[in-house]
């Protein structure tokens, strides 16, 4: 025992009681001890003061006796409430000796250890806070403590302690985070309620902390799988966000956008959807203070967009997210400021230092590319502070859609999403877009193979855009030569003769060249090297060439295609155009679909050419019939009898005037085998009233009446010379073939 040394201010009567196993004769001591350090402190006597509470400290609670220890205890809970507002100035030596006895063996002694701390800390109040670090590392071991009662006394305490935080702004944040990094990743389910229970209390008062309270809420979920942590954290999540919502002012959200996007791109479904709605909530608050922060978020956002119905909450979020995001990008982004060209000019030594200088002002936020605890890397270097102007980061978003776009592993819902954040950047930002075009455009070519129609189509439409854009003259871009390491292939350059090929014919009007008002050359680049697509990929031409051709005649000036077709001399197409009544755009069609003997007659049909159809069909004796002839004659029937040919249908009814027509309808019917095409034919003929007034068609009144349908000054002779002479090579072509030995086309003999 103690008692035969010397303890004095401390009276023997005091020290026997505060050994003695009994708690009423350790309380009578305190009360002692309370009134004897209330002297000194009217004496102002603080070396004695100092000197009580070392005794109570050593000799006492730091004692191997435990009843020692539990008088040291309430002697020094007593010695604070004696010092009253003057207690802070002893913080540390009445703290430590209490913290000391959380981790003893004894249940009872860890209760008084908790009880004699929160008297100490009711009577401190504020002076505790430079010793909250310490005092929340004790805190959080009894949380998890096993016993109820020291469980149950803990409580009061961190209540206490939360009070004093919330209603103090004297707390130091930054020197708490480490601390509470330490705690996250603890495995019992109590400790990480606890960290909960705390990160709440702040995200509900301190605005700048709703980063850390989002971003630790979320990590304690990747080391828990307990429904009640889940629970305490989608409640924590709910306040933090509510308060956002009332006080958006007060929150930085470009200093949070980090945090954000990394956890929309977590494996945890519920993660990732928490973090996503929060990148809605974002965007919708801050607006176009998240625009720097564009290709972060669509490196999130981007892959969500084609989650299957298993994820259906996260993708309908992203596509919220994405549409929001779509909506900041303006024409005035597209505009050089001064301000902003002297900004990106700006050495990168002076930039760094702009930005250490700015990191500086806002240290109060966790900043996610420092946050080793929490990522290995960052998805981009944050922005600066929130009063600089905001700048959108045409660069970075279009390498992370160009990325998107070039995986072919990536859905098919992102592919479409990406095209249509091209084409809006195209429309809004046309200027500094097309400083990417040359990069851009050999994956554009590519998705043109896609297996989706829709992916397909918006990359027509973008293809359009770029074609069809002035900001592709103004920028005066040299000749585009295809170099892209990743296309594999090297792309056609714009042939010269296409410039002044038309205007060479005497086709006035169809002049054209490589930049014109209403075109750049660009969507010449475009046309020469499809059409080299189509000859190196056969299967592209014969999955998706009709689909493309048709999609692309909604383009702005389809005319515009036909000089380029002229140059390709192995195309054969199976779509089909809906045309206007156009010389000029007749003899351009012609000239190009005569590789395809079928395909010009079905021209002539749209044109309501009925006497030159009838003159190319009575060619038809002099080709080789193949299988593959049979078919397309076969698939201008059926086409024959779809909507498009409804004006050709209901002519047949004015036979006196429409004789060729017949004929030519006639003349296919001739061609064909006894198969199902040739009963549809015969049995649309057979409707044909009054056959027999066929025989009028060389009447000078049917002549005259032909002539008014008849497309005015068109050299159909000249025409039909052309046609046999391009089938004509056809022929050589084959016959050069079979004296290689290469395959040909199987012959049908009628």
């Amino acid at each position: 025992m103690n008692t035969e040394k010397d303890f004095s201010p401390l009276t023997p009567s005091i020290v026997r009681a505060l050994n003695d196993k009994l708690y009423e004769k350790r309380k009578v001591a305190a009360l002692e001890i309370e009134k004897l350090v209330r002297e000194l402190v009217a004496q102002n006597n603080t070396a004695q003061i100092k000197h009580v509470i070392q005794i109570l400290s050593q000799e006492f609670a730091l004692s191997q006796h435990p009843h020692s220890r539990k008088g040291g205890l309430i002697g020094l809970a007593a010695c604070s409430i004696a010092l009253g507002k003057d207690s802070g100035l002893y913080l540390k030596e009445l703290v430590e000796p209490v913290l000391t006895c959380f981790n003893d063996a004894d249940s009872r002694l860890r209760y008084y250890a908790c009880e004699a701390l929160y008297n100490i800390v009711k009577v401190a109040r504020g002076s505790v806070l430079p010793h909250f670090n310490v005092l929340f590392d004790g805190l959080s071991k009894l949380a998890a403590d096993p016993d109820p009662n020291v469980k149950s006394g803990s409580e009061l305490l961190d209540r206490l302690l939360k009070d004093i935080v919330t209603e103090s702004n004297k707390f130091d944040l930054v020197r708490f985070i480490p601390l509470l990094r330490e705690r996250i990743y603890s495995n019992n389910q109590y400790a990480r309620q606890f960290i909960i229970s705390w990160v709440g209390t702040w995200g509900m008062t301190l605005a700048p902390v709703s980063l850390l309270s989002f971003s630790i809420t979320n990590e304690i979920r990747k080391f828990t799988n307990k429904t009640d942590s889940n629970i305490l954290c989608e409640v924590a999540l709910g306040e933090f966000l509510k308060e956002i919502k009332k006080n958006p002012s007060s929150v930085k959200f470009a200093e949070m956008a980090n945090i954000l996007v990394i956890h929309c791109q977590a494996s945890d479904d519920l993660i990732q959807l928490t973090a996503m709605c929060w990148m809605r909530e974002f965007i919708q608050l801050a607006g176009r203070v998240m625009l720097p922060y564009s290709s972060g978020i669509l490196t999130a956002v981007l892959p969500c967009l084609s989650y299957d119905d298993r994820k259906k909450s996260i993708k309908e979020v992203a596509n919220v997210c994405n549409q929001s995001l779509m909506k900041l990008v303006t024409p005035e982004d597209d505009e050089m400021d001064e301000t902003k060209q002297s900004l990106t000019q700006q050495p990168e030594t002076d930039r760094e230092e702009s930005l250490s200088k700015q990191e500086g002002v806002s240290s109060g936020c966790l900043d996610a590319s420092c946050n080793s605890s929490f990522i290995n890397t960052s998805v981009f270097t944050p922005a600066s502070s929130e009063n600089i102007q905001v700048t959108l980061n045409l660069d970075g978003i279009v390498q992370v859609l160009d990325c998107h776009l070039y995986d072919s592993a990536i859905g098919m819902m992102t592919r479409i999403a990406v095209l249509k954040w091209l084409y809006h950047l195209y429309i809004k930002t046309p200027r500094k877009m097309f400083r990417h075009t040359d990069s851009l455009f050999p994956i554009l070519l590519r998705t043109l193979s896609d297996e989706s129609d829709e992916v397909i189509l918006k990359d027509l439409e973008v293809l359009a855009e770029i074609a069809s854009s002035p900001a592709g003259q103004m920028e005066g871009h040299g000749p585009y030569d295809g170099s892209d390491i990743r296309s594999g292939q090297s792309e056609l350059h714009v042939p010269a003769s296409v410039k002044g090929h038309v205007s060479s014919a005497g086709t006035k009007g169809m002049e054209c060249s490589p930049s014109t008002p209403t075109m750049n050359s660009y969507f010449y680049k475009f046309m020469i090297n499809l059409l080299k697509r189509f000859s190196s990929e056969r299967k592209l031409l014969e999955t998706r060439g009709a689909f493309i051709i048709r999609s692309e005649c909604h383009l702005p000036s389809p005319c515009l295609t036909l000089p380029c077709f002229l140059r390709e001399k192995s195309i054969k197409f199976k779509g089909v155009f809906k045309l206007k009544s156009s010389r000029n755009l007749f003899c351009c069609l012609y000239r190009s679909w005569c590789h395809n003997p079928v395909t010009t007659v079905s021209l002539c049909f749209l044109t309501q050419n009925y006497k030159h159809a009838y003159d190319l069909i009575q060619k038809f004796g002099d080709l080789e019939v193949t299988v593959d002839f049979l078919t397309e004659v076969d698939k201008l029937v059926q086409l024959i009898e779809c909507p498009i040919f409804t004006y050709l249908r209901l002519q047949l009814l004015d036979v006196k005037n429409n004789p060729y027509l017949i004929k030519a309808l006639y003349g296919l019917l001739m061609l064909l085998p006894q198969s199902s095409a040739f009963q549809l034919l015969s049995h649309r003929l057979q409707c044909v009233p009054n056959p027999e007034l066929m025989q009028t068609a060389d009447s000078t009144k049917s002549s005259l009446s032909f002539k008014k349908t008849a497309a005015p000054n068109i050299d159909y002779m000249e025409l039909l010379q052309h046609f046999e002479k391009v089938q004509k090579k056809h022929l050589e072509v084959r016959h050069q073939r079979a004296g290689r030995g290469e395959h040909l086309d199987r012959r049908v003999l009628l």
